[in-house]
């Protein structure tokens, strides 16, 4: 009699109740919902990286044209194409300089390109631009040339 009562009691105990964890299919649902969400936001957020990378060249080229119209200031013209934008960090024998009106060294666009500098310029005083991601004139997107007359 003990071995029945004690067989109703464990199926008692047991009914409706499976073992603990995950089975195949529900860790087969967790990962394609897992990957539908990663296919629907890994490509919005590299969008934004390449958004991020432009603004941060508009910044820079900001920074970049209040140095040199600092150096207009003091010298009385911005610097040639041949002595470019080092002559805001070294003397190129001017009297007037009164640099260095940058405090490190010229930074490359934020993909790591170094920036156009023309002057005379054909849009304003001076041309002073980024290529972009892929580091060539024109372009659209992230390869859009960063200009400062824009």
């Amino acid at each position: 009699m003990r071995k029945s009562y004690d067989r109703y009691f464990d199926k008692e105990r047991n009914c409706g109740m499976r073992e603990k964890g995950f089975t195949l299919i529900e860790l087969l649902i967790v990962m394609i919902i897992l990957g539908l969400l990663a296919a629907l936001v890994a490509p919005k957020m590299f969008q934004k990286v390449g958004s991020s990378k432009q603004k941060a060249a508009k910044a820079q080229i900001s920074m970049l044209s209040t140095a040199l119209d600092a150096y207009r200031l003091d010298v009385g013209s911005y610097p040639t194409t041949d002595e470019g934008m080092e002559a805001l960090r070294k003397n190129p024998n001017r009297d007037t300089w009164d640099g260095p009106y940058l405090s490190k060294d010229v930074p490359p666009d934020p993909w790591g390109h170094p920036y156009v500098y023309r002057f005379p310029g054909e849009h304003g005083d001076y041309d002073l631009y980024s290529l972009g991601a892929d580091g060539q004139d024109g372009g659209e997107g992230e390869n859009a040339d960063i200009v400062s007359w824009e």
